[in-house]
Protein backbone atom coordinates (compact mmCIF):
# COMPACT_ATOMS: atom_id res chain seq x y z
CA UNK A 1 0.00 0.00 0.00
CA UNK A 2 1.82 3.19 -0.95
CA UNK A 3 1.23 6.23 1.20
CA UNK A 4 -0.59 9.69 -0.16
CA UNK A 5 2.16 12.27 -1.31
CA UNK A 6 0.89 14.65 1.20
CA UNK A 7 1.60 12.65 4.38
CA UNK A 8 5.11 12.19 3.10
CA UNK A 9 5.42 15.77 2.81
CA UNK A 10 3.92 16.98 6.42
CA UNK A 11 6.12 13.65 7.78
CA UNK A 12 9.26 15.70 6.44
CA UNK A 13 8.13 18.79 7.41
CA UNK A 14 8.14 17.88 11.11
CA UNK A 15 11.30 18.24 12.99
CA UNK A 16 11.45 14.56 13.11
CA UNK A 17 11.40 13.90 9.17
CA UNK A 18 13.87 16.52 9.30
CA UNK A 19 16.09 14.61 11.76
CA UNK A 20 15.77 11.63 9.85
CA UNK A 21 16.28 13.61 6.22
CA UNK A 22 19.87 14.52 7.97
CA UNK A 23 21.35 11.61 9.08
CA UNK A 24 20.15 9.72 5.80
CA UNK A 25 21.86 12.41 3.36
CA UNK A 26 24.68 12.64 5.83
CA UNK A 27 25.35 8.63 4.58
CA UNK A 28 24.24 9.74 1.07
CA UNK A 29 27.08 12.38 0.93
CA UNK A 30 29.64 9.68 2.27
CA UNK A 31 28.68 7.10 -1.08
CA UNK A 32 27.99 10.22 -3.43
CA UNK A 33 30.67 13.12 -2.65
CA UNK A 34 31.01 14.27 -5.53
CA UNK A 35 27.98 14.12 -8.64
CA UNK A 36 28.92 16.94 -10.74
CA UNK A 37 28.77 16.48 -14.34
CA UNK A 38 26.21 13.46 -13.58
CA UNK A 39 22.54 13.00 -13.83
CA UNK A 40 20.62 11.99 -10.43
CA UNK A 41 17.37 10.57 -10.52
CA UNK A 42 15.02 10.34 -7.62
CA UNK A 43 11.96 7.41 -7.44
CA UNK A 44 9.65 7.04 -4.70
CA UNK A 45 9.48 10.01 -2.51
CA UNK A 46 13.17 11.80 -2.83
CA UNK A 47 13.04 16.14 -2.51
CA UNK A 48 14.16 15.65 1.05
CA UNK A 49 17.25 13.84 -0.08
CA UNK A 50 17.33 15.43 -3.84
CA UNK A 51 17.41 18.93 -2.37
CA UNK A 52 21.30 18.60 -1.17
CA UNK A 53 22.20 17.43 -5.03
CA UNK A 54 20.65 19.96 -7.00
CA UNK A 55 23.66 22.03 -6.79
CA UNK A 56 26.56 19.83 -7.87
CA UNK A 57 24.60 17.49 -10.21
CA UNK A 58 24.20 18.37 -14.10
CA UNK A 59 20.73 17.36 -14.08
CA UNK A 60 18.20 16.38 -11.10
CA UNK A 61 14.70 14.54 -11.48
CA UNK A 62 12.13 13.43 -9.22
CA UNK A 63 9.99 10.73 -10.33
CA UNK A 64 6.90 9.52 -8.08
CA UNK A 65 4.60 6.62 -8.76
CA UNK A 66 1.11 7.28 -9.55
CA UNK A 67 -0.37 5.45 -6.95
CA UNK A 68 1.18 7.59 -4.49
CA UNK A 69 0.86 10.99 -6.08
CA UNK A 70 3.07 13.90 -6.72
CA UNK A 71 4.02 17.46 -5.53
CA UNK A 72 5.42 20.08 -7.31
CA UNK A 73 9.12 20.14 -6.60
CA UNK A 74 11.15 22.85 -6.10
CA UNK A 75 8.85 24.99 -5.21
CA UNK A 76 11.02 27.53 -6.81
CA UNK A 77 11.60 27.35 -10.62
CA UNK A 78 10.51 24.75 -13.27
CA UNK A 79 8.96 21.63 -12.25
CA UNK A 80 11.13 18.42 -11.76
CA UNK A 81 8.86 16.58 -10.73
CA UNK A 82 6.66 13.36 -12.99
CA UNK A 83 4.23 11.09 -11.94
CA UNK A 84 5.38 7.73 -13.60
CA UNK A 85 4.57 3.95 -13.68
CA UNK A 86 7.16 2.21 -11.00
CA UNK A 87 7.55 -0.52 -13.95
CA UNK A 88 7.67 2.03 -17.32
CA UNK A 89 9.68 4.61 -16.63
CA UNK A 90 9.51 7.28 -19.71
CA UNK A 91 13.72 7.77 -20.18
CA UNK A 92 15.69 5.70 -22.71
CA UNK A 93 18.20 3.08 -22.35
CA UNK A 94 21.58 4.22 -19.92
CA UNK A 95 20.66 7.19 -19.58
CA UNK A 96 20.74 7.83 -15.56
CA UNK A 97 24.19 8.14 -13.80
CA UNK A 98 22.63 7.74 -10.76
CA UNK A 99 19.26 6.96 -8.76
CA UNK A 100 18.38 7.32 -5.56
CA UNK A 101 15.43 4.94 -4.48
CA UNK A 102 13.26 5.93 -1.09
CA UNK A 103 9.72 4.89 -0.13
CA UNK A 104 9.30 2.68 -3.06
CA UNK A 105 10.89 -0.48 -2.95
CA UNK A 106 8.97 -1.90 -0.02
CA UNK A 107 5.60 -0.44 -1.55
CA UNK A 108 5.37 -1.79 -4.74
CA UNK A 109 3.88 -5.20 -5.84
CA UNK A 110 6.67 -6.67 -7.43
CA UNK A 111 10.14 -5.11 -6.49
CA UNK A 112 11.95 -7.30 -9.42
CA UNK A 113 9.88 -5.32 -12.29
CA UNK A 114 11.21 -2.10 -10.92
CA UNK A 115 14.55 -3.21 -9.98
CA UNK A 116 15.05 -4.42 -13.73
CA UNK A 117 13.15 -1.19 -14.87
CA UNK A 118 15.86 0.96 -13.13
CA UNK A 119 18.61 -1.17 -14.60
CA UNK A 120 17.57 -0.79 -18.44
CA UNK A 121 18.11 2.94 -17.58
CA UNK A 122 20.81 3.14 -15.20
CA UNK A 123 24.41 3.48 -17.17
CA UNK A 124 26.75 0.99 -17.28
CA UNK A 125 29.00 2.11 -14.26
CA UNK A 126 26.41 4.06 -12.77
CA UNK A 127 25.45 3.38 -9.11
CA UNK A 128 21.94 2.92 -7.44
CA UNK A 129 20.99 4.01 -3.58
CA UNK A 130 18.52 1.93 -2.08
CA UNK A 131 16.93 3.05 1.30
CA UNK A 132 14.79 0.48 2.62
CA UNK A 133 13.20 -0.20 6.35
CA UNK A 134 15.49 -2.97 8.25
CA UNK A 135 13.29 -5.60 8.87
CA UNK A 136 14.92 -6.01 12.12
CA UNK A 137 14.36 -2.57 13.14
CA UNK A 138 12.14 -0.30 15.71
CA UNK A 139 11.00 1.71 12.42
CA UNK A 140 9.25 -0.85 10.57
CA UNK A 141 6.97 -1.64 13.53
CA UNK A 142 5.85 2.19 14.37
CA UNK A 143 3.24 3.43 11.73
CA UNK A 144 3.53 6.84 12.63
CA UNK A 145 6.74 7.61 10.11
CA UNK A 146 6.64 6.53 6.19
CA UNK A 147 9.07 3.24 7.49
CA UNK A 148 6.14 0.97 9.20
CA UNK A 149 4.33 0.71 5.99
CA UNK A 150 5.16 -2.23 3.21
CA UNK A 151 7.34 -5.26 2.95
CA UNK A 152 10.51 -4.33 5.34
CA UNK A 153 13.92 -5.91 4.15
CA UNK A 154 16.67 -7.46 5.73
CA UNK A 155 20.50 -7.61 4.48
CA UNK A 156 20.05 -11.08 3.32
CA UNK A 157 16.49 -10.41 1.24
CA UNK A 158 17.78 -7.88 -0.08
CA UNK A 159 21.04 -9.46 -1.21
CA UNK A 160 18.99 -11.98 -3.10
CA UNK A 161 17.05 -9.45 -5.10
CA UNK A 162 19.52 -7.67 -6.11
CA UNK A 163 21.20 -10.77 -7.63
CA UNK A 164 18.10 -11.69 -9.32
CA UNK A 165 17.89 -8.49 -10.99
CA UNK A 166 21.68 -8.39 -12.33
CA UNK A 167 22.72 -5.64 -9.25
CA UNK A 168 25.56 -5.91 -6.83
CA UNK A 169 26.25 -4.62 -3.91
CA UNK A 170 29.11 -2.48 -3.75
CA UNK A 171 28.57 -0.56 -0.20
CA UNK A 172 26.37 -0.99 2.88
CA UNK A 173 25.60 1.45 5.57
CA UNK A 174 22.94 1.91 7.77
CA UNK A 175 21.03 4.86 9.89
CA UNK A 176 18.06 6.08 12.10
CA UNK A 177 19.21 4.39 16.02
CA UNK A 178 17.15 6.60 17.65
CA UNK A 179 13.48 6.00 18.34
CA UNK A 180 10.58 7.33 16.00
CA UNK A 181 9.09 9.01 18.46
CA UNK A 182 6.21 11.83 18.28
CA UNK A 183 7.41 15.43 18.97
CA UNK A 184 10.42 17.35 19.03
CA UNK A 185 13.46 15.37 18.64
CA UNK A 186 16.96 16.98 20.08
CA UNK A 187 19.19 16.89 17.58
CA UNK A 188 21.82 16.37 20.23
CA UNK A 189 20.20 13.45 21.80
CA UNK A 190 19.50 11.65 17.86
CA UNK A 191 23.06 11.74 17.42
CA UNK A 192 23.89 10.12 20.65
CA UNK A 193 21.80 6.97 19.95
CA UNK A 194 23.21 7.21 15.92
CA UNK A 195 26.82 6.87 17.07
CA UNK A 196 25.93 3.97 19.93
CA UNK A 197 24.39 1.84 18.22
CA UNK A 198 26.54 1.91 14.82
CA UNK A 199 28.91 0.74 17.40
CA UNK A 200 26.85 -1.70 19.42
CA UNK A 201 23.89 -2.55 17.41
CA UNK A 202 24.24 -1.90 14.05
CA UNK A 203 21.85 -5.30 12.73
CA UNK A 204 18.93 -2.93 14.30
CA UNK A 205 19.13 0.32 12.39
CA UNK A 206 16.19 1.73 10.83
CA UNK A 207 16.58 1.55 7.57
CA UNK A 208 19.33 -0.31 5.77
CA UNK A 209 21.23 1.91 2.80
CA UNK A 210 22.65 -0.29 0.37
CA UNK A 211 24.39 1.16 -2.74
CA UNK A 212 24.99 -1.31 -5.94
CA UNK A 213 26.03 -1.12 -9.82
CA UNK A 214 24.52 -3.14 -12.99
CA UNK A 215 26.23 -5.83 -13.97
CA UNK A 216 26.77 -6.77 -17.78
CA UNK A 217 26.81 -10.18 -18.69
CA UNK A 218 29.18 -11.44 -21.64
CA UNK A 219 27.98 -13.92 -24.08
CA UNK A 220 28.32 -17.80 -23.05
CA UNK A 221 28.60 -20.52 -25.62
CA UNK A 222 25.28 -22.60 -25.96
CA UNK A 223 25.15 -26.29 -26.18
CA UNK A 224 24.25 -25.85 -29.77
CA UNK A 225 27.63 -24.11 -30.38
CA UNK A 226 29.31 -26.56 -28.55
CA UNK A 227 28.01 -29.94 -30.69
CA UNK A 228 28.93 -28.02 -34.13
CA UNK A 229 32.50 -27.44 -32.74
CA UNK A 230 32.91 -30.32 -31.79
CA UNK A 231 31.51 -31.87 -34.55
CA UNK A 232 33.99 -30.37 -36.61
CA UNK A 233 37.00 -32.52 -38.14
CA UNK A 234 39.86 -30.98 -39.94
CA UNK A 235 40.24 -31.08 -43.24
CA UNK A 236 43.90 -31.56 -44.92
CA UNK A 237 44.07 -29.73 -48.01
CA UNK A 238 46.76 -30.89 -51.00
CA UNK A 239 50.22 -29.21 -51.06
CA UNK A 240 50.15 -26.36 -53.97
CA UNK A 241 52.10 -27.68 -57.19
CA UNK A 242 56.11 -27.19 -56.87
CA UNK A 243 58.60 -28.27 -59.26
CA UNK A 244 59.84 -31.60 -59.05
CA UNK A 245 63.38 -32.92 -59.37
CA UNK A 246 63.62 -35.96 -60.35
CA UNK A 247 67.35 -36.59 -60.58
CA UNK A 248 67.56 -34.77 -56.77
CA UNK A 249 65.01 -37.82 -56.01
CA UNK A 250 67.47 -40.25 -57.31
CA UNK A 251 70.17 -38.83 -54.94
CA UNK A 252 68.03 -39.14 -51.89
CA UNK A 253 67.35 -42.78 -52.77
CA UNK A 254 71.12 -43.94 -53.35
CA UNK A 255 71.80 -42.26 -50.16
CA UNK A 256 69.22 -43.91 -47.89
Amino acid sequence: MFLDVVDLRNFYAQPLGRTVARFINEKIADQWPNLKGLSVLGLGYTPPYLRAMRASADRTLAFMPATQGAVYWPSTGSCLTSLVDYDRLPLPDACMDRIILTHMLELVDNPADQLREIWRVLTPGGRLLIVVPNRRGVWARMEQTPFGYGRPFSRGQLTHLLRDTLFTPVAWNEALYFGPFKGKTPFGSARAWEKVGARFWPAFSGVLIVEVTKLLHQGLVTKETRKLSQGLRPIFLPAPNVPFNLEAAEREEDRA
